[in-house]
């Protein structure tokens, strides 16, 4: 079992940064992939970026790629999202998951952390 908890959400304005933080627990961490995926009201929830378990391969969605990073940290248990030059439709509720096929299978989820940019 793995749970997790985001922080780092906010409100920021157009052009901005934030970095979203990831905490898990669970003592298989560091063998899952890990995610932020997000969900903007009225739209359906997407994959944002994915983090091989060693840190070693990386994936973004076109729509964040060269504004967005993700790291991790196994022997804290945390994974993190950089967002740079944040747009008003990055506005969303941002969610850790974990899994060993993402983005398409995700195992776990966190409870998601609320990002707002303003215009």
């Amino acid at each position: 079992q793995v749970q997790l908890s985001e922080s780092g959400g906010g409100l920021v304005q157009n052009g901005g940064s934030l970095r979203l933080s990831c905490a898990a627990s669970g003592r298989t961490f560091s063998t899952y992939a890990m995610g932020w995926f997000r969900q903007a009201p009225g739209k359906e929830r997407e994959w944002v970026a994915v983090i091989s378990w060693s840190g070693g391969i990386k994936r973004f969605a076109d729509s964040v790629r060269g504004r967005f990073t993700i790291s991790r940290d196994n022997a804290k248990k945390m994974v993190y999202l950089q967002m740079n030059s944040l747009k008003p439709e990055d506005t969303a509720v941002y969610y850790c998951v974990a899994g060993n096929r993402l983005p398409d299978e995700c195992d776990y989820w966190g409870q998601g952390t609320q990002v707002t940019v303003s215009s």
